[in-house]
């Protein structure tokens, strides 16, 4: 098990993966049998299925931004929460706020869960 220094680290390397939709780097966190939900979408298994899931939602935004507030680790479990600023492809902006649980199997995700409504993001 990572110590909780290394989880913060951890979380500055993946959000930042996320905000260069990089969707190669985001999945060299993850078991390969990981488990990722996000939102209200059913939950995906596996690192191609995820890839999908993500690669589909970065076609729909040109970019985001995260900002963590709180970050609350307790044994293989990492809690965050913040706001998220997506970036439409007519450049227009919304931040919204989020909360994620992590659960991890030694250094690697096993299941990553995201709490947010991004419905706004897509109102025009």
């Amino acid at each position: 098990m990572i110590v909780d220094d290394a989880k913060h680290v951890l979380l500055d390397e993946l959000f930042k993966s996320i905000d260069q939709k990089d969707t190669e780097q985001f999945l060299h966190f993850l078991t390969a049998d990981a488990v990722f939900r996000f939102g209200s979408a059913p939950p995906v298994e596996g690192r191609k299925l995820i890839r999908d899931a993500v690669n589909g939602f970065f076609s729909t935004i040109a970019g985001c931004k995260h900002v963590l507030t709180k970050v609350v680790v307790e044994t293989d479990t990492l809690v965050c929460e913040g706001e998220a600023t997506y970036t439409r492809h007519d450049g227009t902006e919304i931040t919204l706020p989020f909360a994620n649980i992590l659960e991890f199997e030694g250094d690697l995700i096993s299941h990553y869960k995201i709490y947010a409504d991004i419905g706004p993001l897509y109102v025009e």
